[in-house]
């Protein structure tokens, strides 16, 4: 079938992207779903600085690409040997599809699925090839979703299904920004009532972070940024203290008003100056969690020793490090408890056409989260 999609046809042009438009609008052919894979309608898809980072370069990718992966929709047709889900079922998507058999996943660890790392970093299905095309010639998928489209097919496992009753632009928000700040909160950074935690870098998935960091009934949470605007929405979401990084001794303003560090600091910049900035916020005993993804590249420097003399703890955090079919169902009940008001994060409702201009306010910061809606 024909679709209209949005697809990223050169990395690394400079911007404003409004002017340059790396992502083009246009006709592609989409193939129905194969063996496990479904056809979803896309309702709502959201803008994410990962997204960004394929378009600037900091994490190439095959093109022709269609971007995409925090995304919520309606199946529209189901594939053979599909068993959890029928038409009409409103889904999330998630942006690693888990095999269930190799050995992350059989340990109930699904972000870290094998043969959907592989997948993914082939810009292709999980269940092998690409399913979109252009003038017979490939288009590659982001993380197997590639939602910035009007429809997509999708593997199975990749989808969580929802209540009808839940807002899709609101749903999309939780395929990414909620699961993995939330998710590292909750999953990786052990948070916990009276801990004290850093929140650093406030973008959408940041501030979901501080959200869950409420939620989670800590004691004392320190939100940092170098936009005081973003400083005032996360004291307006439930941070404690703000700290401007960008000024001279804020490292020493977060461990005097912690005496002497936070039990958690998370990271959510993909910059490794920030990561640094939350490693040296981090008490003794304490744990630094990074769900940044800078470029390549980049690396982190850090005294070992204190690894050993200080027993401190650096740790990744991929899709919240947790589990979406679990995690999912409880962030949603947290929301329509207004324990985590995700409807907060998103600033802009934009077309498809609109793309471009959505990641210049995302790179300038002057956007938490987008969503182009469909219908």
């Amino acid at each position: 079938m024909k679709i209209k999609a949005a697809v990223l046809e050169e990395i690394g042009l400079p911007g404003p992207y409004a002017s340059t438009r790396p992502l083009t609008i246009g006709e592609i052919d989409l193939e129905g779903p194969r063996e496990g894979e479904v056809l979803v309608r896309m309702e709502a898809s959201g803008l994410c600085h990962s997204d960004l980072s394929v378009i600037n370069g900091d994490r190439p990718r095959q093109i022709p690409m269609v971007l995409g992966h925090e995304g919520a929709g309606v199946i529209e047709e189901v594939g053979p040997g599909v068993t959890r889900f029928e038409p009409g079922d409103h889904v999330i998507s998630v942006f690693v599809p888990s095999c269930g058999h190799c050995g992350p996943c059989r340990a109930g660890r699904p972000a870290l699925c094998e043969p959907g790392a592989a997948a993914n970093g082939k810009g292709e299905m999980i269940g092998g090839g690409t399913r979109l095309s252009r003038d017979g010639k490939p288009v590659y998928h982001m993380t197997g979703v590639a939602c910035y489209a009007e429809r997509a097919t999708i593997s199975q496992n990749s989808l969580v299904k929802i209540d009808r009753d839940i807002p899709l632009d609101i749903a999309a928000l939780m395929g990414c920004a909620v699961l993995t700040g939330a998710g590292a909160v909750f999953n990786t950074g052990d948070v916990t009532p009276g801990c004290c935690t850093a929140v650093v870098g406030l973008g959408g998935v940041g501030l979901a972070a501080v959200m869950a960091a409420r939620a989670a009934g800590a004691e004392k949470i320190i939100a940092v940024d170098r936009l005081p605007e973003k400083l005032a929405i996360a004291k307006d979401l439930g941070a404690t203290h703000v700290v401007n990084s960008a000024e001279e001794g804020a490292r020493e303003e977060v461990r005097d008003l912690t005496s002497g560090g936070v039990d958690a600091a998370m990271d959510f910049t993909g910059n490794v100056h920030a990561l640094r900035f939350a490693y040296d916020v981090t008490r003794r005993g304490g744990a630094t969690v990074t769900a940044g993804l800078p470029n390549p590249k980049a690396t982190l420097e850090i005294p070992a020793v204190l690894l050993t003399a200080e027993e401190r703890t650096l740790k990744g955090s991929y899709l919240g490090s947790g589990v979406p079919s679990r995690d999912i169902p409880k962030f949603l009940a947290l929301h329509a408890q207004g324990r985590l008001p995700v409807d907060r994060l998103l600033t802009h409702k934009i077309r498809l056409e609109e793309i471009n201009e959505g990641f210049d306010r995302l790179e300038a910061g002057e956007a938490i989260r987008q969503v182009i809606t469909f219908n």
